[in-house]
């Protein structure tokens, strides 16, 4: 059985939804929208087909004391939307820095949720950073507006491995001072 956070982890109001820490009750819609290959092959770290228990991991992990990466549901339930949108991360880097990592359920792409919880937690700024980093697969040039709206500027091409394709795929990465 999952737990709630130990680890207190504050809640951003957005202006149609809250980003606030996951818990246990995600776990049915996070099966949902992280099943779907349209999700996965965005991401690095999701598999699919998404195997079973994927979901419960993920939380136990998100719920752990001593993760490097704080997740946040985007919950659209003050604007009667659903209680969950999407997610967006920072992982913990060195040197006061962090990466910020996102997706939006396919039923709400095209709605600027992406960009509000991308603009939400810079604001918040909730690690104390003095810069974050973020990368998108270049095939993905939607996410890439996100960043550069969001102030976010260019820094170079990479690649990285995506779980969902079982390759390498090349992205852009960027930066934003805060």
């Amino acid at each position: 059985m999952l737990t709630e956070p130990t680890v207190e982890q504050m809640t951003i109001e957005a202006a149609r939804f809250d980003l606030r820490p996951v818990r246990a009750s995600d776990r049915g819609l996070l099966d949902l929208y992280a099943s779907d290959r349209r999700v996965a092959e965005m991401t690095r770290s999701i598999p699919h087909p998404l195997p079973p228990g994927s979901s419960e991991a993920f939380l136990r992990r998100a719920h752990a004391p001593d993760r490097d990466e704080d997740v946040w549901a985007m919950d659209g339930t003050k604007s009667n939307l659903s209680e969950l949108l999407g997610l967006i991360a920072l992982e913990r880097m060195d040197r006061d820095q962090c990466e910020v990592g996102y997706w939006v359920a396919p039923a709400f792409w095209n709605t600027h949720i992406a960009s509000e919880a991308v603009e939400a937690i810079i604001a918040a700024n909730p690690l104390g950073a003095k810069t974050m980093f973020a990368s998108v697969f270049q095939d993905n040039a939607v996410s890439a507006r996100v960043l550069t709206n969001a102030g976010f500027e260019y820094i170079g091409d990479a690649e990285a491995f995506s779980v969902a394709r079982n390759a390498k795929v090349a992205t852009w990465t960027y930066i934003r001072k805060l």
